[in-house]
């Protein structure tokens, strides 16, 4: 009986690691798969972000009368230049940040490039295609002019510690994320809002890790 018994838990270790699960979990839960940039990071750093500039006194300065009754805020979001050494969506950052300031009404947005070109071609498909009502044709020479342009940069500083029996067989990885936004006055050049994000994370794997 034995004979057969050991074979087949052998065969039952070796299939265990081949099965595979998917469920959905919090979208807002803490992500800790591994040291890399994750959703927690960005869910974490675009928060603050959002929060800082909706609290800043410097933007109730950009009032004009020539607004009118409607005095929120026209921003441009630029980019968010990815200084890191991973491969990081930064785009994830600026649309996080820019959803949730639109949604608290202080702000009002220009399109950013990807827009200006969709603007573009279907004004120009509007004006030389000869398929749209005459009525409803829309013309260049309208558009809103931002009064600030957001942009910024996302570096990273990365350490690492090898295995050794100082450390009894355990491999260290650190991970520093600096997430810097900036805003400026269009007209006079002015940076008037700057604000930083920080996370460190580290990650501690044993003998038998990878």
């Amino acid at each position: 009986m034995k004979s057969i018994l050991i074979p087949v838990c052998l065969i039952g270790a070796f299939l265990a690691p081949s099965c595979s699960s998917t469920r959905y979990g919090d979208a807002s839960a803490e992500e800790t798969v591994n040291i890399d940039w994750g959703s927690t990071d960005l869910q974490t750093l675009s928060g603050k972000m959002v929060k800082s500039l909706l609290q800043a006194p410097q933007l109730a300065y950009l009032a004009d009368e020539k607004k009118g009754q409607d005095q929120r805020i026209r921003l441009y979001m630029g980019g968010v230049r990815n200084e890191t050494s991973e491969h990081i969506d930064t785009a994830a950052i600026t649309d996080l940040v820019r959803t949730d300031l639109f949604s608290s009404n202080k702000f009002r947005f220009v399109g950013d490039a990807q827009a200006q070109k969709e603007v573009s071609d279907q004004v120009t498909f509007q004006n030389e295609s000869g398929k749209v009502d005459p009525a409803m044709i829309k013309k260049f020479g309208k558009q809103l002019g931002a009064d600030v342009v957001l942009y910024g940069s996302l570096r990273s500083i990365e350490k690492k510690k090898g295995r050794s029996l100082e450390t009894g067989g355990i491999k260290t990885e650190d991970v520093y994320y600096l997430l810097i936004l900036n805003c400026v006055n269009v007209e006079t050049n002015e940076l008037i809002w700057t604000e930083k994000g920080e996370i460190r994370k580290t990650q501690k794997t044993g003998v038998f890790g990878s």
